[in-house]
């Protein structure tokens, strides 16, 4: 289902627009943070760790992937260019599954790098960086087959997206129990907290849970998304 072709034209134009260079803001954000923790935390003190946690997935993570989620097909939706390609016998399943795949890929380098990166500068936290990366690398992976949908469903997706950030994930997933379960951030921290246990990653979901949540939601947003492409391609414009 993978093309090889659809993927070399979606990195090329996803990686030569100017808006890649907002791909490393986040994550410069993370790290002069986590340098700035590292430099002024008084000897002897916790690190904190839920600063990485909440930050990186709560933030760095979802705005990362939404924006090159949106990106590699959205782009193409809002300027007609998507007509050509759903022109050719490249199966809609094939489309959609490509531009996710490197949506995913893409994210990863941009956020859950960095967060290896930042977990790595913590103080005797070895463990934290690895469990972190971990976490960023499944949540590189859902949210991306989110975005890549939500792209395909509105013209609006940067817009919803950033409603689902500040407010689910920031705000409410934070704060109401229940609303974890349609947390990605949550998944993510259910995965690293099973790596390195610590209540301060303030994971509200277990391990097994975190999983089955995240392909559930990665599978169906992918199949949504390929159907609605399909309905694309049939009118001519979004359904």
């Amino acid at each position: 289902m993978f093309n090889p072709t659809v993927a070399r034209l979606t990195i090329r134009a996803t990686l030569g627009r100017r808006r890649a260079l907002l791909f490393a803001v986040p994550a410069v954000i993370l790290i002069a943070l986590t340098l700035v923790l590292r430099a002024t935390r008084p000897a002897g003190a916790p690190w904190p760790d839920h600063v990485l946690g909440d930050f990186g997935f709560s933030v760095l993570l979802p705005l990362t992937a939404l924006i090159i989620g949106t990106g590699v097909l959205g782009a193409e939706i809002d300027d007609g260019s998507a007509i050509h390609l759903l022109a050719t016998p490249v199966p809609r399943s094939a489309v959609v599954v490509t531009k996710f795949s490197v949506a995913a890929v893409a994210t990863m380098l941009f956020a859950a790098v960095p967060e290896l990166v930042a977990g790595l500068l913590a103080p005797h936290s070895g463990k934290l960086a690895v469990a972190l990366f971990v976490g960023a690398l499944v949540g590189s992976v859902v949210y991306s087959a989110v975005f890549v949908m939500a792209s395909v469903l509105t013209t609006r997706a940067i817009a919803v997206g950033l409603l689902y950030v500040l407010v689910w994930e920031a705000l409410l997933g934070n704060l109401v129990g229940g609303a974890r379960i349609l947390s990605i951030a949550h998944y993510s921290l259910g995965v690293a907290n099973a790596i390195y246990p610590d209540q301060n990653l303030n994971a509200g979901l277990s391990l097994s849970t975190s999983v089955v949540l995240g392909v559930m939601v990665t599978g169906g947003a992918l199949i949504f998304a390929t159907r609605r492409l399909s309905a694309f391609a049939i009118k001519g414009e979004p359904a």
